[in-house]
Parts: structure tokens; sequence; C-alpha cells
């Protein structure tokens, strides 16, 4: 029998609250090592909502799934008019404070990696390098039958061309750049097949039900391996392939650290989370290191 992925969590009563002191977070980048695991909160201040934060998208969207894509033409269409239509706004997302601060920790030396969660490519776009994606990139597009790889920019062109006069209005966007759509709006949306063997396209990303690629997550388990600490930041921690990295830094005796706003499931394992914005809590302890911050332009 199909079941769903987990994509709630319940806060147990007796979880250590939170704090606003950001001292803990400044004295483990300013030992170095850290490796950072990003989540969708960090990207929020970019206008790109979360899935569980105060007014959350799974509140009122539940994401695709790997079984839905791949086994219903149906699924496939609504996905691809939703997901056009979204990375019309995804795709103009830009760095904030938070991203720029990743990047100058990292220009400094204080870190060891960073993982991401996201699939929005906003760590490389602020200046960040050999950012190991677990999910993937909306900006890549993949045939599930010859597995030739292609950019989204031309896909995008490609559904244009297919689809002349798109342009319904949507109710919002997620943090999976799909815009939430009627099927009244969706309509008779054309979907256009691999332009190598005319197979079926896919995003680049891991969709929920689907398994992160091994080696993929080998590579996070050894950057966690070699780090002297790690740092959360905007993650609930709700699915376990990011918790798992949590679990593994704990019981290898590193400090967790973690910065969001809301309670999350890797906090029993964490030295302290931090309950503040990411984009000013970050800029905080960068001007405590003085490490200066590049502006968007730059």
């Amino acid at each position: 029998m199909r079941t769903r992925p987990t994509l709630s969590w319940t806060p147990e009563e007796d979880l250590p609250p939170g704090t606003t002191d950001l001292q803990p977070v400044a004295d483990a980048l300013r030992a170095g090592g850290v490796a950072v695991l990003s989540g969708a909160g960090i990207s929020t201040e970019s206008g790109i909502p979360d899935y569980r934060g105060e007014g959350g998208s799974l509140s009122r969207h539940t994401p695709m799934t790997y079984q839905d894509f791949t086994s219903s033409e149906h699924a496939r269409r609504r996905y691809w008019a939703r997901s056009h239509l979204g990375w019309r706004t995804f795709g103009r997302a830009r760095p904030n404070a938070g991203h720029r601060a990743v990047a100058a920790f990292a220009r400094h030396g204080l870190l060891s990696g960073v993982i991401t969660q996201n699939v929005d490519g906003l760590h490389q776009a602020a200046g960040s390098e050999g950012v190991v994606e677990l999910h993937g990139s909306l900006g890549r597009v993949v045939c599930l039958s010859c597995r030739a790889m292609s950019s989204r920019r031309e896909l995008a062109r490609r559904l244009e061309e297919a689809n002349p006069g798109f342009a319904p209005v949507a109710a919002g966007i997620n943090p999976d750049g799909d815009a939430d759509l009627t099927d009244e709006q969706v309509g008779d949306f054309r979907v256009v097949p691999c332009a190598v063997c005319g197979g079926v396209l896919k995003p680049d990303v891991v969709f929920f039900g689907e398994n992160v690629p091994a080696p993929r997550v080998e590579d996070c388990r050894r950057l966690v391996r070699d780090a002297s600490s790690l740092l959360v930041l905007g993650s609930s921690l709700t699915v376990m392939s990011g918790l798992r990295f949590v679990r593994q830094a704990a019981e290898a005796g590193k400090s967790v650290l973690i910065v969001n706003r809301d309670p999350t499931r890797g906090d029993r394992h964490a030295l302290a989370r931090v309950a503040l914005p990411l984009g000013p809590a970050l800029t905080t302890v960068a001007g405590r290191l003085a490490v200066p911050l590049l502006l968007d332009s730059d």
C-alpha cells in the first residue's frame, strides 16, 4: 500500500526552550570547521515561503510525491503547469542577508562546508561554493528515460512556446517552486517531452517519497564527520533526510546549534536553538566576528 511521506511533526512538551543568545553560534564559528545545514527558513526573506513555519505552505498545499508524478500523466500535467508558473517568480528570487552571511563565513575560512535542503540555488547565487544540494535543484531538468540533463530556463522557453498566453493568477508560491492553481486554471496545459528521446521530464529534485541518492548522502555524512560542529539554519528537521545529520553530529559528540524561530525535531540534540529571524541573527553574528557581508549587487 502506498503511504504519504512525513509532512508534519508535533513538538514534544519537554523540548528545551529557545533562546535569543547568539553567543554560542558566534563562538562555534570563531572556532572554525562548522558544517552548515540549511532549510527553507533561510529563504523566506527572499520571498520564498517555508513549509511549516507560521503561514507555511503545508497549511494549504501538499507537495508532489515521486509516486504520483511517475504514475499519473494527469499529475505530471498539473505539476508542470503549476511549476512553470511558479518558476517565473521563483527564478527571480535573490539571496538575502542569511545567504550572504553563510557565503561570508565560508570566504573567511570558518566553514567546512554547506548542505542545503533547498532547491532554489540561492546559496550559490550569494557566492557559496561547493554546496551539497541534498534535494537537488529546480534549475535543472532530467529525463526519466535517457537521463539527459537540461536547463530549467530552456524548458521554460519550450513550455512558453507550447502554451502561449498561459498566465493564470496563482494563490501563492511554495518552497518547491509550485504555484497554487486550481484544476480549472491548469486547463489543457501542454507538457513537452525530452528533446533527446521523447521521454518524461522531471525537475532534478528529490520529491517527497523519493530517496536522496546514496552518494550524495555519503558526501553529507563525510562533511559532518569532518566538521567540528553543525549549524542548522531555518529547518524544522521534520524529515529524516536532514535530521539524520543532526543525529550523526550529536552521536559523535559534536556541538549542534540551531537557528530557527519555531521548535524543531532536532532540538533535544542541540546545545541551543536560537529563536530569531535568520537574516538579522546571522548579520549580528557576522558583525561580532568582524566578517563583512557583500551586498547583493557586489
